[in-house]
């Protein structure tokens, strides 16, 4: 049952309060004024500085109005006087359900029971649920959906048809590019969407598929908002990242999963992956490529920020954390070294009364009862902090073993570096760095490059091989200082998880030499 539906099935069953959660008053009053027609009922709206006025009434028909029903006992008191059925919308009206609010609770209670002998129904519609005890048994909770598909094409429509006699402005939309372009949207109210297409047509004369990063900017705005996730801008694409095809071609295969053809195809929405391994060795860039890749917002989880001093905050910042990326999906949420953010989970009842136990269990439930298409990519250094449940098939899709760069991926990662810094890759003897750097990390070779370059530039020469050697001899790697670790890990990753780079087998082969 479509939200509708639902609401008019509860209005004809002579529900008395039903509290919408929204901030689109405009679509639930539009919504609420097609049942009310359709009931044959009389539909009013009420906020405190209009008092209750008849629902799509102008600012200008409504400034000579009595200001009596400003206050809320009065609009509650006009509802019982009001003898024919009748809808009545009151807008941010939670301010009013607060607990030293005594008058206004009682009366709305008294209310609700006269209005389940009634053809009267009361519209809560606010952007948060404040519900007293004394009514949690009178008011029904709907949480109206943001709009789908079909709504912001229909608005993109209307737009495309506003300016179509405007012959300097130009709508190239073809159909893939619509389809790039609606989706980026998703997670918008209208109003937000509306503004944002707006904006780029009066900016660029234009509307079109490159504008989907205009469109995602928006969305950024969301994010900062809520204060709890952190919208991670990122450039990098999978050419910056060396070696691990294998990961690649796995996300490349599902950058397409949430388009229409893939839903019609009956292809689920992918839930996320686990990375796990050596540090430096990209798991975090591949968090940001496929952000990029994708075309999606990559949002930042930072469990720092979800721990409050209030008993029960922790848990509710978790929730409102989710339900941020929830509201701008599609969407990439980030969990970085999530080892880390659920170390000692399992003895939090001793060490913290038990919050960061209660924080996962939230974050688990979450993960296996999502639907929204919200892809998850969590990192982690250390298995032996990692609580097994996380490792379930279901909440996850793949968990992958990123380990050092194969002597062919060591020379990939050179090339990039160094053409990054804006130099001809040809002048470099790249297969004998790489044979050079055994046991080097990628963030261990991008860190000798930058050496490398502070040396040159000192001596005031050109980068070349001689520098790039004498700091790749300079560096000790991290897999010699904790060259026990890394063996853990890469025993407890055979036969766990997959190789991110290629079949365990072949890169024990092509990599005897270097452990």
């Amino acid at each position: 049952m479509n939200f509708q539906a639902e609401l008019e099935t509860l209005i004809r069953a002579r529900y008395p309060i039903l509290y919408i959660i929204t901030s689109e008053e405009v679509r639930v009053q539009n919504l609420a004024m097609e049942i009310a027609r359709r009931r044959h009922k009389k539909i009013y709206e009420w906020s405190c500085s209009t008092g209750i006025v008849p629902a799509g009434t102008s600012i200008q028909s409504q400034k000579n109005r009595s200001a009596a029903t400003k206050d809320p006992l009065a609009a509650l008191d006009q509802v019982i006087e009001q003898v024919e059925p009748a809808l009545f919308i009151f807008k941010d009206f939670h301010p009013f359900l607060a607990r030293d609010n005594f008058a206004v609770i009682r009366k709305l209670k008294e209310i609700a029971l006269h209005l389940k002998n009634s053809f009267k129904t009361i519209l809560i519609v606010a952007p948060v649920m404040v519900i007293p005890t004394e009514l949690e048994k009178e008011i029904t909770v709907l949480n109206f959906p943001l709009p789908s598909r079909d709504d912001l094409s229909g608005l993109l429509d209307k737009i495309i048809a506003d300016v179509a006699e405007h012959k300097q402005v130009s709508i190239d939309l073809a159909d893939e590019d619509r389809e790039r372009l609606l989706s980026a949207a998703l997670g918008l109210t209208l109003g937000e969407a509306e503004n944002v297409f707006a904006k780029i047509i009066v900016r660029d004369n234009g509307l079109g598929g490159d504008n989907v990063n205009d469109v995602l900017d928006e969305k950024q705005q969301i994010i900062r908002k809520s204060g709890l996730l952190e919208y991670y801008a990122t450039n990098e694409g999978f050419g910056n990242v060396g070696g691990l095809t294998v990961l690649k071609d796995w996300l490349n295969k599902r950058a397409a999963a949430f388009t229409v053809e893939a839903r019609e195809f009956g292809l689920p929405a992918p839930r996320g992956i686990l990375m796990l391994g050596v540090q430096g060795c990209g798991k975090s860039l591949c968090a940001k490529a496929v952000a990029t890749q994708w075309q999606l917002p990559l949002l930042r989880f930072d469990m720092g920020r979800m721990f409050g001093s209030l008993v029960g905050s922790s848990e509710e910042n978790v929730r409102r954390a989710i339900a941020v990326a929830e509201s701008v999906a599609p969407a990439i949420l980030w969990v970085d070294e999530i080892d880390k953010a659920f170390a000692g989970a399992q003895g939090s009842g001793a060490a913290d009364g038990g919050t960061t136990a209660r924080v996962f269990g939230t974050f688990l439930t979450w993960l296996s009862e999502k639907t929204a298409p919200v892809f998850v990519v969590a990192t982690a250094n250390d298995i032996s902090q990692l609580p097994p449940e996380l490792l379930r098939k279901g909440r996850l899709d793949e968990i992958f073993f990123v380990d050092l760069p194969s002597l062919p991926e060591r020379a990939e990662i050179f090339r990039i570096h160094i053409g990054k810094r804006g130099r001809d890759v040809a002048e470099f003897d790249i297969e004998s760095l790489a044979a050079a750097s055994p046991n080097f990390s990628g963030a261990e070779i991008e860190e000798a490059v930058n050496s490398a370059l502070y040396d040159a530039f000192d001596a005031k020469m050109e980068l070349n091989s001689f520098h790039l050697m004498n700091a790749l001899a300079q560096t000790v790697p991290l897999a010699k200082t904790m060259a026990e670790q890394i063996t853990l890990l890469r025993n407890w990753a055979a036969g766990r998880a997959r190789n991110a780079s290629v079949p365990r087998d072949a890169c024990l082969l092509s990599t005897s030499d270097e452990t």
